[in-house]
C-alpha cells in the first residue's frame, strides 16, 4: 500500500472514482461510493464490502476519522490519501468530511427478502428524487420494515445523493427492486394485505386495520400510484389532510403511515 499523497484532480483514480457518479459506470463496474465518516462506519458495521477508501486528512472533523481509517487498515481495505483539491474532485458534498470508500454493489432481486410471520413491507413506485428514496430508507428503518420494494425506479438504489440521505439505511434494511406487476404478484404470494394509499382512498390509515402482514404501498409526489397498484389494492387509504395542500411529501406520508402499523403492532 503507497504512502504517496494523490493531489492532482486529473490523476486517473481521482477520474474514475468520479465517473462513479454516473449511473452507467456504476452499473458497468458493479461499484459505487459512499461518503462520510456515519456512512463509511454504518456500512463497515453491515459487512458491505468495500474494496478501497480514500481520504484527506486537512478536511477530517476530529480523531474518529484517523481511527477509522486505523480500522480500515487492519480490515485490509486498500486506503489511499488525497490533497484537498482531488478529493473536491470526487466529493458530492458541500463541505466534504475527508472520507470517502468504493463499495460493492449487490443482488437486489425479490428473492433475497426474508419476512417474519406478521411482516410489514413498504413499497415505493417510480419515486423521481434520490433524496426521497433514501428517506423513505431511513424511514422504513426506523419503523422496523422486514424490506422495501423500490418499483419502477427513476433513480438507482446506489446513487451518491440515495446513500447520503439514508445515512446509513441502505445497509441495514432489506431492499429489493423490481417491476411493480413482479411486485404485486410476490405480495401476493407471500399473503401479504396491500394498501394503496391515495387521495380517493376510501377510510383514513388510521381507520384500517394494519396488524395481520401488511404491504404499504407510496406512490410518486407528481403521479401518484399507477392504475396496477390501485386495482391489486386489498384497501385504498389516505392521509386526511385539513389545508389547502392536497399532498404530502412522500417520506412524510410514508412516516405516518408505517407508524400507524407500529402503533396498532404494539
Amino acid at each position: 500500500m503507497s504512502d504517496e499523497v494523490i493531489h492532482s484532480r486529473q490523476n486517473p483514480r481521482v477520474q474514475a472514482l468520479a465517473r462513479l457518479r454516473d449511473r452507467a459506470e456504476r452499473d458497468a463496474r458493479g461499484r459505487f461510493l459512499i461518503e462520510g465518516f456515519r456512512e463509511l462506519s454504518r456500512a463497515l458495521e453491515r459487512k458491505v464490502v468495500i474494496s478501497e477508501i480514500y481520504f484527506c486528512p486537512a478536511l477530517f472533523r476530529g480523531d474518529d476519522a484517523s481511527q477509522f481509517i486505523v480500522q480500515a487498515r487492519a480490515a485490509r481495505i486498500e486506503c489511499s490519501e488525497l490533497g484537498e483539491s482531488a478529493f473536491e474532485k470526487v466529493s458530492g458534498r458541500e463541505g466534504p468530511d475527508g472520507l470517502l470508500g468504493v463499495a460493492e454493489t449487490w443482488d437486489c432481486g425479490l428473492a433475497r427478502l426474508s419476512l417474519t410471520k406478521k411482516p410489514l413491507v413498504l413499497v415505493v413506485e417510480a419515486v423521481e428524487k434520490p433524496g426521497n428514496l433514501g428517506a423513505l430508507l431511513r424511514t422504513a428503518d426506523s419503523a422496523g420494515c422486514d424490506a422495501v420494494i423500490v418499483c419502477d425506479p427513476v433513480t438507482d438504489l446506489f446513487n451518491p445523493n440515495v446513500i447520503r440521505a439514508a445515512q446509513g439505511a441502505a445497509f441495514s434494511v432489506s431492499v429489493a427492486v423490481a417491476s411493480s406487476s413482479e411486485a404485486i404478484a410476490w405480495l401476493k404470494e407471500k399473503g401479504l394485505r396491500i394498501l394503496a394509499t391515495t387521495p380517493d382512498g376510501a377510510k383514513a390509515i388510521w381507520d384500517v386495520d394494519a396488524k395481520g402482514p401488511t404491504a404499504i404501498v407510496m406512490g410518486s409526489e407528481k403521479d401518484g400510484l399507477s392504475a396496477n397498484w390501485l386495482e391489486a389494492a386489498d384497501a385504498r387509504v389516505l392521509i386526511p389532510q385539513a389545508g389547502l395542500s392536497d399532498s404530502l411529501n412522500v417520506s412524510t406520508a410514508a412516516a405516518i403511515c408505517l407508524f400507524e402499523a407500529v402503533r396498532q403492532r404494539r
